[in-house]
């Protein structure tokens, strides 16, 4: 009988957590670490992670939403009050500003007295996926190179066990990504970021070997177990390849491949969402019963995630998967389980081949920035996105509860929707607000001043920028200012939205579904008189996770609409502004922040103003029901959250509000041959 092994110590236990203030994070880190979370994900709000202040125009409903709101070193020193820092391993998912955010931390672990060179944590800085996914990016991509490269450079010479980028796999598989993509464009980066700061000269050549020790990365495990256990052996090989023949590394433990993870957000469903939590579970055995490929922390998304906030209940309960598998059960006593397995290694070494052809494309075109640059990655990831939401619509990929075994006893978890989710107190907005104002009254305004200057004379040069911003941070700068003295020296970047280039994903079959929306659009456009329908498509706010967005833009394309669609961060204003200068048929707003409840009201305001009344607003996004009922008393034509997923059914929803809104008929389809 094989004797068990020595128990191997489990992995950090992580819940991504953050919202409304900085003295409420505080209190809900707390009582996670208490329950046993042995370490910290800290989830920061959209204008702190774009660099504004809490009281710019475009931080309007977004203070507090989905992470906690950071405007300067104070409100760094509540988050982490009564919590030490030299003893604590904190993730902080923050990329545009992430130097000045790990400046923050380490003014405020100074403050605690603690060394510096002891901390421990990860600022996840991977700003290609932005660009590519979630949408928080601020600089142009040369300039956001500089700045991970500062920030590498800093942290190998000043807080060795820090890790300063987290090479983040994770939403690319959310933009729709395929395995492969998901390995080949997380690989391209690392290699970008390596090269960068290797031909920066900060770091000896000889210390590039701590610079690769400290690369980590972040990746998401779906529901397909077997794919997504071989897809991190896949990752881990390349790795070892990539570090050992391009950048000479020669000590194996420089060399591990290092990673967290969050299960995959996207696959949570509205829809009977108690189902969720065994996907949770499954996707979760994905990165941990695989010892070779284990992750190194893992953070659960909680079952209610499709529906709103999770309360700290929900995230409890996710907590408490983790360590029943890690300490209940046998599993962390055994070597590698899949060791021999011909299947897995097959499967493997197929995923490997597949990244290593796609990664040998992009370094063609010169690397990660022109790919990005150029559209390619992002063309590529709308077009898998809109391929795997075909196979959901047919049935072909099925999501149970969903597009099949839908039927339903009534769900306990859900009877009282608004109790389900937590729900932030508008009230807390304002409260940070007010104390903004107040730190920017109490500080040493010339000595702010000074620190600025100074910021935007570095950024003007080649010289590292971490200690200027530092100086920033201590001197009571604010995110805001920060981030904008910079933009005035990089100035900002819009990514390629992918739209355009993005391939047909249904096809208009004879009688089928698609083809009869065409018709709708084109004989409702023949009967206004206009040529084509036209749909705008708006991302008011900072929510930058446009993939449902862009799938509605490029399925109304391939129904005869024209689309206007500008990409991400618009006020409202914007919006109607080119809703009237384009003469659109339709508005149709997309928002996950939950920021709707004031800035979808605000766009329909300001069209009435412009005297647009035929034109109907409809609204898609993580919405609760309440708020659904609500938007559509204020005027919004139709609501569609995440249990819609037939998006060819949306595009024709919308035919029927345009021809409503326009008075006239609805409209019934021609017979065709097999029905006359």
């Amino acid at each position: 009988m094989t004797e068990p092994q020595k128990r191997d110590r489990p992995w950090l236990m992580r819940t991504y957590a953050g919202h409304s203030t900085a003295s409420d994070s505080n209190a809900l880190y707390r009582r996670n670490l208490a329950k046993g979370q042995t370490g910290l994900s800290v989830a920061f709000d959209l204008p702190t992670q774009t660099g504004y202040d809490s009281d710019h125009i475009l931080a309007r409903g977004e203070v507090g939403r989905v992470g906690v709101p950071v405007g300067h070193v104070g409100d760094m020193r509540t988050l982490f009050e009564g919590i030490p820092l030299e003893q604590t391993n904190t993730s902080m998912t923050i990329n545009a500003t992430a130097m000045w955010l790990l400046a923050l931390y380490q003014v405020v672990a100074e403050e605690q007295g603690a060394d510096v060179a002891k901390l421990t944590g990860t600022t996840q800085n991977d700003i290609v996926k932005e660009y590519l996914s979630r949408g928080t990016h601020v600089f142009p991509p040369g300039p956001s190179v500089r700045l991970i490269t500062d920030m590498i450079a800093y942290t190998v010479g000043n807080i060795p066990k820090w890790n300063p980028i987290n090479i983040c796999s994770y939403h690319l598989q959310e933009a729709g990504a395929t395995p492969v993509q998901e390995i080949a464009y997380s690989m391209c980066t690392a290699i970008s970021v390596l090269d960068a700061v290797r031909d920066s000269g900060q770091v000896p050549a000889e210390r590039m070997g701590e610079v690769v020790a400290r690369i980590s990365f972040f990746v998401n495990a779906g529901v397909r177990f077997v794919e997504e256990m071989c897809k991190m052996r896949a990752f881990g090989r390349l790795w070892e390849k990539v570090t050992r023949e391009r950048y000479g590394v020669t000590d194996p433990k420089q060399r591990r491949f290092r990673y967290g993870v969050q299960v995959n957000s996207l696959g949570l469903t509205e829809a009977q969402p108690e189902n969720n939590v065994q996907r949770i579970v499954l996707e979760m055995l994905a990165v941990t019963l695989s010892k070779d490929a284990r992750a190194r922390a893992v953070q659960l998304p909680a079952w209610n995630e499709a529906l709103g906030l999770p309360r700290p209940w929900d995230q409890q309960w996710s907590l408490r998967i983790q360590q029943v598998l890690a300490y209940e059960s046998d599993l962390l006593e055994y070597g590698d389980l899949f060791n021999g397995s011909e299947v897995v290694e097959a499967k493997t070494a197929d995923l490997l081949a597949g990244a290593e052809a796609e990664i040998a494309k992009v370094l063609e075109m010169g690397g990660v920035i022109p790919a990005v640059e150029s559209g390619y990655l992002k063309s590529n990831l709308v077009a898998s996105h809109a391929a795997r939401r075909a196979r959901i619509e047919s049935g072909e990929d099925r999501i149970i509860g969903v597009n099949c075994f839908d039927t339903t006893e009534e769900n306990p978890l859900t009877a009282d929707l608004d109790t389900a989710i937590m729900v932030v107190d508008p009230a807390s907005e304002q409260s940070v607000l007010a104390a903004l104002e107040a730190w920017r009254g109490q500080r040493d305004e010339a000595a702010a001043q000074e620190a600025l200057a100074e910021l935007k004379a570095v950024a003007a040069t080649t010289d590292n920028l971490m200690p200027a911003t530092l100086a920033c941070a201590r001197a009571g700068v604010t995110t805001g200012e920060w981030s904008f003295a910079l933009r005035e020296v990089f100035g900002e970047y819009r990514a390629p939205t992918g739209v355009g280039g993005a391939p047909v994903a249904v096809a208009a079959e004879p009688g089928g579904e698609l083809e009869q929306v065409r018709a709708a659009v084109a004989a409702t456009a023949e009967e206004l008189g206009s040529g084509r329908l036209r749909l705008l498509v708006g991302k008011p706010g900072l929510d930058g996770h446009s993939n449902g967005a862009e799938q509605i833009a490029v399925r109304a394309r391939d129904a005869g609409f024209e689309v206007v669609y500008q990409g991400i961060r618009l006020t409202p204003e914007q919006i109607v502004s080119a809703a009237v200068a384009e003469d659109v048929h339709c508005v149709g707003l997309s928002i996950l922040s939950g920021a709707h409840t004031e800035l979808v009201p605000d766009v329909l305001k300001r069209l009435r103003r412009a005297g647009v009344q035929d034109v109907p607003v409809i609204v898609g996004g993580i919405i609760p029901a309440a708020d659904g009922e609500a938007l559509k008393a204020a005027g919004v034509a139709a609501v569609f959250t995440p249990k819609d997923f037939g998006i060819t059914t949306i595009i024709g929803r919308i035919v029927d509000e345009i021809r409503l809104a326009n008075k006239l008929q609805p409209w019934t389809p021609a017979p065709t041959a097999a029905t006359s």
